[in-house]
């Protein structure tokens, strides 16, 4: 199966395929060797361990659309309510060869899109009013079909899996710390399990949430790019694309701060990262590549396919 799936003409990508497979193998050895670990310190507590951290895991990738469409204060519109933005979408669609998603809105001045979802049928692409009242057509097109090549290449699921471990991580530690997980036994054999589970699990936390931080980053950034190809690619306009990422980078920059601050949680499912200009001139360890470097591969693509 190509990177893209059966179902969708979007242009399969074998470098996202190997680089998703390879954080979803290392990712799943840490959710392993992490809860081994709780298990070993933990003996008491070993079916509470499981029980949550299974539910955990089923919760978040399950309700993964709903979670982030709440988080984002995201509603579901119909195409009598925003008639275009459906139009476009159902073009899109149609060109790609790929299901329908779920259509919504946001309604946040900060210019962005996102797509969620387990799977092609059961996923969301979400724009902001401030995105819609900015963008000519041309251009929302291009930032959809980016959000589309997500949900075609099911990489959004990916991220999901991937950035549970880091959630995982810190919901047990603070249940160790607290002795919510405490098992049974003597008192002293208690108090001296207790004191060394409050050493070892935090700092094993730390190891693991760094690992999968650093392999979620490097996933985030190389989608990225990935999807901007695919819609070059699908649409013929990559300068359209390009046009709209400079407009929306630019405009996001210019978002008071507090507002990003509360946006930057979900960064890796954005179209564009919430920074401001100093931040994004900064970060080193962006769910992004910069702006100047997917700027280059569009200018690439427009030349390949002017010849």
């Amino acid at each position: 199966m190509s990177a893209s799936g059966p179902h969708t003409r979007f242009a399969p990508d074998r470098g996202l395929t190997g680089r998703m497979v390879a954080t979803m193998f290392v990712i799943g050895l840490l959710y392993v060797g992490f809860t081994g670990v709780l298990i070993v310190l933990l003996r008491g507590a070993w079916p509470l361990i499981v029980l949550i951290s299974g539910g955990l895991f089923v919760a978040q990738f399950w309700f993964s659309d709903k979670i982030t469409e709440r988080a984002m204060g995201a509603h579901e519109v119909t195409p009598e309510q925003y008639p275009q933005l459906h139009g476009t979408i159902d073009r899109l669609c149609a060109l790609a060869d790929m299901p329908k998603p779920r259509v919504a809105v946001a309604d946040n001045d900060m210019p962005n899109a996102f797509a969620t979802g387990r799977k092609p049928e059961k996923s969301v692409v979400c724009v902001t009013t401030g995105l819609l009242r900015r963008l000519e057509p041309e251009e929302l097109e291009g930032v959809l079909a980016h959000e589309l090549s997500h949900v075609a290449h099911r990489d959004v699921a990916v991220m999901t899996v991937a950035g549970f471990l880091g959630v995982l991580a810190g919901a047990m530690t603070r249940m160790a710390m607290y002795g919510g997980l405490m098992g049974g036994g003597n008192r002293n054999s208690n108090d001296q399990n207790a004191a060394i589970a409050m050493l070892i699990i935090p700092l094993v936390s730390m190891v693991v949430y760094a690992i999968s931080f650093l392999l979620t980053r490097l996933l985030s950034r190389y989608r990225e790019l990935a999807a901007d190809r695919a819609a070059a690619q699908l649409t013929g306009r990559p300068s359209a694309l390009a046009s709209a990422l400079t407009k929306v980078t630019g405009q996001i920059a210019a978002i008071p701060s507090k507002d990003l601050r509360q946006a930057q949680p979900y960064n890796a499912f954005y179209f564009a990262p919430a920074l401001s200009a100093r931040d994004a001139a900064s970060q080193l360890l962006s769910t992004h590549p910069s702006l100047e470097k997917r700027l280059e591969q569009l200018a690439r693509i427009s030349t390949d396919l002017s010849r």
